[in-house]
């Protein structure tokens, strides 16, 4: 088993075509704290078969130190079908499995239920991507085998709205997102950046989506890794006052280079630390 980093410390989450095996390694190469090996969109109709092969391989015989997580296509799908049987059958183990365009419970807990059956530890990511998926999160999010993390798919979403995929026309649903995670104290992650020359416009999504809740971003293009790490990476002064605050949260109320500390201030400082990767001492 890989030894396992938290997902809300996760940052980066590299989508890799699974068609193009030779640059799975890449994503660690770069600093991407996790590859998601893609069979679903990035992949053509004809290519599937060779793409699961590529992924059951990889997955089989992955660096064990580095976290894998494989998107399968929509489980209402015979592609998706095909690829949950390839998985069931075969000795891959990734991390998590990205289940796409997810619109009921029933979904997860059916994976779930075929998962344990077949010997697998594998966490479940939701992917919500369409109006109904958005419509059901209440009742996605309680399943009874809950999900570890939301997945915002947002050019997918935009279609089915009829919305423009940009920051403004989107903000609802991401917001739904991050208050549906938080209310169940899972992760959300963040839709990618499409334009990839775009650096400056990666920057400011990624800050903003920071700023909305999100714990990560995904990437479709190894440039974008660095940007988002570098975003979503607490400075060493945010780390240092969580730290402070946390101290002196232990005797109840308190202030902290001015600052009133209360409970909520604590939980925010936990957060920073959590997304730092550092173990909170209780």
């Amino acid at each position: 088993m890989t030894n396992k980093r938290a997902l809300g410390s996760l940052r980066s989450w590299l989508f890799t075509p699974a068609t193009k095996a030779d640059r799975f390694g890449k994503a660690a190469e770069v600093g991407a704290d996790a590859l998601i090996i893609d069979l679903e969109d990035s992949v053509a109709p004809s290519a599937k078969d060779q793409a699961r092969n590529a992924a059951r391989h990889y997955l089989a015989e992955r660096p064990q130190q580095f976290q894998c997580a494989l998107r399968i296509n929509s489980l209402r799908s015979r592609a998706g079908l095909d690829d949950l049987q390839s998985l069931l059958s075969s000795f891959a183990q990734p991390d998590y499995l990205i289940l796409p365009k997810c619109e009921s419970a029933g979904e997860i807990e059916m994976v779930a239920s075929l998962l344990r059956e077949a010997g697998k530890t594998v966490e479940i990511i939701v992917s919500i991507e369409t109006a109904k998926g958005v419509e059901l999160l209440n009742e996605i999010n309680r399943a009874d085998v809950a999900p570890a993390a939301l997945l915002f798919g947002a050019a997918d979403m935009a279609a089915d709205l009829g919305a423009e995929p940009a920051w403004g026309p989107l903000l609802w649903v991401r917001s739904r997102l991050v208050q549906a995670a938080a209310a169940t104290g899972i992760a959300v992650i963040d839709s990618p950046y499409f334009d990839i020359a775009n650096s400056d416009g990666l920057r400011q999504e990624t800050k903003a989506s920071a700023s909305l809740g999100f714990h990560s971003k995904c990437a479709i293009h190894p440039s974008q890794v660095a940007i988002i790490n570098e975003v979503l990476t607490p400075k060493a002064e945010e780390v240092a006052k969580a730290r402070e605050i946390l101290n002196a949260s232990r005797d109840g109320a308190a202030s902290v280079r001015g600052q009133m500390v209360d409970e909520a201030v604590a939980r925010a400082a936990r957060l920073v630390l959590e997304r730092a990767g550092i173990a909170i001492e209780e």
